[in-house]
């Protein structure tokens, strides 16, 4: 396969007689992958064997399976490398694919290990047999089933080997139950991952002539590890050489932000904003990332959000160095300019009953230093980026595909990645329901993780979109598919009920309050804040 060309044989692991799956797992530790989120079923019993007899390998049970996946996206935006997961046949993937789906647009390097019936047993078409392969690739870049005993190991170093090259992949490797059970007498080979290609010298010059000569005209959209110190350092003395303008794109899978660090907003949602945002940009450099456009169609609405005429090139493609071009493209400008990083500003307290804005600013207030905030807050949250601009030193995670249900599990792998520094998550109820189990492996694991829940007890950006579409006024059918009450969701007793301290707070002060205790305490903490 051509994508192996770049890879360099590293080492091998010592030759010994030991069952595939214990080959699949020592194989995994020397290619870096040492935690693996698991959902297993009975095709998977020798995997689960084998990592019984490997502590070396942190192995996580989820009690869903889209946790599994959602947790292995945050735990490799903050570890860098990827997580395994276990999944249990085709509908086990399935189950987890909402958030492979997210990981992929995040680009996290993840290796799913899914069981499949053995090689033998697969024709008799049992009830969970299903086309796995056809389920993986729409969201897998590399997919494998194993036939062969000789092969297993290669295969188990392929996966991790692409899941870990640029810009990060998704791996899906399936293993049938007899090729796990199986002794094997097989040489695992581990393969370096390919390195991010380096971006040609014309477009550096062109970048910087180009906006050097359009000024604010001119806009550089980036994402990926250019939303980290070095890159950010970079684009802000590009801007200031130039006068030339940044954003992130929408969604991004991390963002270093806070006092001490360069501020960059993102590209707003609500098209009629982006619309404005945007207007009078004649050129647009894309920095490891795509071209904004409308979430979705609307009627009369345009789908681009550029004017016409404007010229959108890659500065630097996903899978290309885009804090290099960045570093560059401002060595290329010249001069003693230095990058602007934002003060810290201090935020006082709000009272009384809690709204989108005096939630945002207790966050402000009370989040510790180097904190990870992991946002799935939706609608409810679209105003926290500017409060937070100024606090204190954070790592800002978000959903990156659409796909809801994110938020419990990417502050889950989050913590599991980062267990000395403390993760606030902002979780809008509608969207937490999908994975709130994940609540059961914070407790379980002792994660270091404290929640907000937005309840506004509704799916709010469905009413918002009912609007875009036309429809201000919709009927009490439409509105009973729209809310989250009759009956209400209780957090603080869903919360208890999986060994989660909580609370629930109606009043700014009260939010304060919880969230002073809750970042005293030992373990995961959940606050339900009444909107």
């Amino acid at each position: 396969m051509s994508w192996l060309m770049p890879l360099v044989l590293e080492g091998k692991l010592d030759l010994m007689k030991r069952s595939g799956a214990l080959l699949m797992v020592d194989t995994l530790l020397q290619g870096g992958v040492d935690t693996c989120f698991t959902n297993p079923g009975t095709s998977e019993m020798h995997f689960v064997a084998a990592l019984d007899q490997t502590p070396e390998m942190r192995s996580v049970l989820c009690l869903q399976e889209t946790v599994a996946t959602g947790a292995a996206d945050g735990y490799a935006r903050m570890a860098d490398k990827p997580a395994g997961t276990l999944l249990h046949l085709g509908p086990g993937l399935a189950n987890g694919l909402a958030n492979v789906h997210n990981a992929r647009r995040a680009k996290s390097p993840m290796v799913n290990i899914v069981g499949e019936h053995a090689t033998y047993h697969r024709h008799l078409d049992s009830p969970l047999t299903s086309d796995i392969e056809a389920i993986a690739a729409s969201n897998s870049a590399w997919v494998r089933t194993t036939t062969r005993l000789e092969n297993l190991g290669r295969d188990t170093a392929e996966a991790i080997a692409f899941a870990k090259s640029p810009p990060g992949n998704i791996s899906t490797l399936i293993l049938p139950s007899d090729m796990a059970w199986t002794d094997q007498e097989e040489e695992a080979q581990v393969f370096a991952p390919a390195l991010a290609n380096e971006v040609p010298s014309d477009r550096i010059v062109a970048a910087a002539r180009i906006a050097k000569q359009l000024g604010d005209k001119c806009l550089f959209v980036l994402s990926g590890l250019t939303l980290r110190d070095e890159g950010l350092n970079a684009i802000s003395k590009i801007v200031k050489a130039t006068g030339a303008r940044f954003l992130a794109q929408g969604s991004n899978g991390r963002i270093e932000r806070g006092a001490g660090r360069v501020f960059i907003d993102r590209v707003r949602y609500p098209i009629p904003q982006a619309l404005e945002q945007l207007a009078g940009i004649e050129q647009v450099f894309l920095v490891n990332a795509v071209e904004p456009v409308g979430f979705f169609a609307y009627p009369g609405r345009p789908r681009r959000l550029f004017q016409d005429g404007c010229q959108i090139v890659e500065l630097a493609a996903e899978d290309e160095d885009g804090v290099d071009s960045l570093v560059a493209v401002a060595d290329e400008l010249g001069g003693n300019v230095k990058a602007i990083h934002e003060p810290y500003e201090a935020t006082e307290l709000p009272s009384g009953p809690l709204n989108p804005d005096n939630i945002a600013q207790v966050l402000a207030a009370l989040m510790p230093e180097n904190a990870i905030l992991a946002d799935e807050s939706i609608t409810s949250g679209r105003g926290f980026f500017p409060y937070t601009k100024r606090t204190k030193p954070h790592t800002w995670l978000q959903g990156t595909g659409g796909a809801i249900g994110i938020g419990f599990p990417m502050a889950t792998g989050a913590a599991m990645a980062c267990p000395d520094r403390t993760v606030i998550a902002m979780q809008a109820d509608g969207s937490g329901m999908y994975s709130c189990q994940a609540l059961w492996t914070q407790a379980r694991e002792n994660l270091n993780v404290k929640t907000i829940v937005l309840s506004n007890r509704a799916y709010a950006i469905l009413k918002g979109e009912m609007s875009n579409l036309g429809f201000d006024n919709p009927g009490p059918r439409a509105r009973d598919m729209l809310t989250l009450d009759n009956p209400t969701i209780n957090w603080p007793q869903l919360a208890n009920s999986m060994g989660v301290e909580a609370g629930r707070a109606e009043t700014a002060e009260e939010l304060a309050t919880l969230l002073i205790a809750a970042l005293k305490h030992d373990g995961p903490f959940l606050i339900e804040a009444l909107l």
